[in-house]
């Protein structure tokens, strides 16, 4: 069965609704970056951020990431504020594709005022797994 009224209303564009429309907010996203492209980006002054617990940082770490836990993130986000300028690009990585803290982290960065969040999300494991050169040791 079909309603030949509903039919003709449709596509006499008698069905559309007369509500102005909305702006959605800003829904700005943390964007990925590649293994790739990640050397161009801290060559251009990129700010590392790990979004991994204090345990995992320790026991590794990319080169002069610094450490912002998701879980942490309301007792250390002053702090971080005071390291890292809102203009500066940050690239966030935690445990490898299916974690998602450094996703979820950038989210609350741009909500804070960061402009330009990178998410790496091959993370941690991309970075050891293609032999590149780890920190050790709490910040």
């Amino acid at each position: 069965a079909v309603n030949h009224r509903l039919v003709s209303d449709a596509f006499a564009g008698r069905l559309t609704s007369k509500a102005p429309v909305v702006e959605q907010a800003n829904t700005r996203l943390p964007q990925p970056v590649l293994l790739a492209e990640f050397r161009e980006l801290i060559a251009a002054g990129a700010l590392l951020v790990d979004a991994r617990d204090g345990a995992l940082y320790a026991d590794g770490h990319l080169p002069g990431a610094i450490r912002l836990p998701l879980g942490e993130v309301e007792t250390l986000l002053e702090d971080f504020r005071r390291k890292a300028d809102p203009a500066r690009t940050l690239i966030l990585y935690c445990s490898g594709y299916g974690c998602p803290d450094s996703f979820d982290l950038g989210l609350r960065l741009i909500a804070e005022g960061y402009h330009d969040v990178r998410v790496f999300e091959g993370g941690f494991p991309e970075w050891r797994d293609a032999g590149l050169p780890l920190d050790k040791g709490a910040p």
